[in-house]
């Protein structure tokens, strides 16, 4: 029987959470859900503690493991934790829809073997509600991590997971691995994803600089020079 592995990179998310974890319990099959795996990559906000509430009210259901830092890092710890055999890569401020464990196991029988949800950002601004209704087509440059990625074990396995040079980019590097191997497909429900980054550094600036990094990787810029440019121009 399928059964999803939920794996969710957090560091400092102590305002989103508990929200997330209690609204993946409640919109889902637990017949479904192997676990949800929380992967703490160091906070310092009492994430730690609260995750570990939940992991107490809600035993052999979310489990809490400690990393060090880096997205990439952390969700290769969660999938070699899983006991799933369908891994769901999910951002702590990302709330996908209703049923949305039947929505990909509806995929997976049809043989769709990775993919996403289409997405809507929490905010009104006309940018980012155009970006949102472009998430619903198939093409690549549609395609982000908060629209959350779902992918069977094996064929995760044989991609060889997230590359751990990314400190940024490392959804973006995955999901081109797997339309290398015309292996997407998007869900036509929304997942509700956060728009802070864009509220704390400008939407058209932030805007500007994730175009920036894109063409900086178009252009064969290291892992290492996307983290600098980064680090340098956008506050998370």
């Amino acid at each position: 029987m399928n059964k999803i592995s939920i794996i969710i990179p957090v560091l400092n998310e102590v305002e989103n959470i508990e929200n997330l974890l209690i609204h993946l319990k409640d919109n889902a099959s637990e017949q479904n859900l192997a676990e949800i795996i929380v992967v703490d990559g160091g906070s310092t906000d009492g994430s730690q503690a609260i995750t570990q509430g939940i992991c107490n009210r809600f035993p052999g259901l979310v489990t809490l493991i400690h990393t060090p830092k880096g997205r990439a890092k952390q969700m290769n710890a969660g999938a070699l934790k899983a006991a799933g055999n369908i891994l769901y890569f999910l951002h702590a401020d990302s709330f996908p829809p209703k049923q949305y464990d039947s929505l990909i196991l509806n995929e997976i029988h049809k043989g769709n073997n990775a993919g996403c949800f289409k997405m809507k950002f929490n905010h009104r601004h006309w940018w980012l509600r155009l970006v949102s209704w472009f998430t619903q087509f198939s093409w690549r440059a549609c395609r982000g991590g908060d629209q959350s990625q779902f992918v069977t074990k094996v064929l995760f396995d044989e991609i060889g997971g997230f590359d751990e040079q990314f400190v940024i980019y490392e959804d973006n590097d995955f999901i081109n691995k797997l339309y290398a191997r015309d292996e997407f497909t998007v869900i036509q429900e929304t997942i509700i994803s956060s728009s802070r980054t864009y509220i704390k550094n400008g939407v058209w600036t932030l805007q500007y600089h994730f175009l920036m990094i894109y063409f900086k990787k178009w252009f064969g810029a290291s892992a290492e020079e996307l983290h600098a440019y980064y680090k340098q121009h956008i506050t998370t």
